[in-house]
């Protein structure tokens, strides 16, 4: 090979081979938000907030665009909900629907 296309080469096996044994569910990186009140990994010890460990991913989807649609009234819940689209509120949902089983 060319020693001049060595720097290239390597540019494009970095592009296209490292991130992919980085890459990151992007329904974990939405879920990340919720566990930040709900508990890591949707466990949680507090009374006041639901914890989602166990919670099945049809139930959060449900919940979460009701809250979003406000047809379900919520203290904070509400306004985070606002913020998803359906894709991602179903992304979020069964990765957390995982976490539980």
């Amino acid at each position: 090979m060319n020693k001049k296309l060595l720097p290239l080469a390597g540019l494009l096996i970095g592009l296209f081979v490292i991130p992919s044994a980085h890459a990151v569910d992007r329904g974990e990186l939405l879920a990340n938000s919720c566990f930040s009140c709900h508990g890591y990994d949707g466990r949680l010890d507090n009374a006041e907030i639901i914890p989602l460990a166990n919670y099945p991913a049809s139930l959060i989807i449900s919940q979460m665009k009701a809250y979003r649609d406000g047809t379900r009234q919520g203290t904070i819940m509400n306004r985070h909900a606002r913020g998803y689209t359906d894709e991602e509120i179903e992304l979020m949902a069964n990765y957390i629907g995982l976490q539980g089983q």
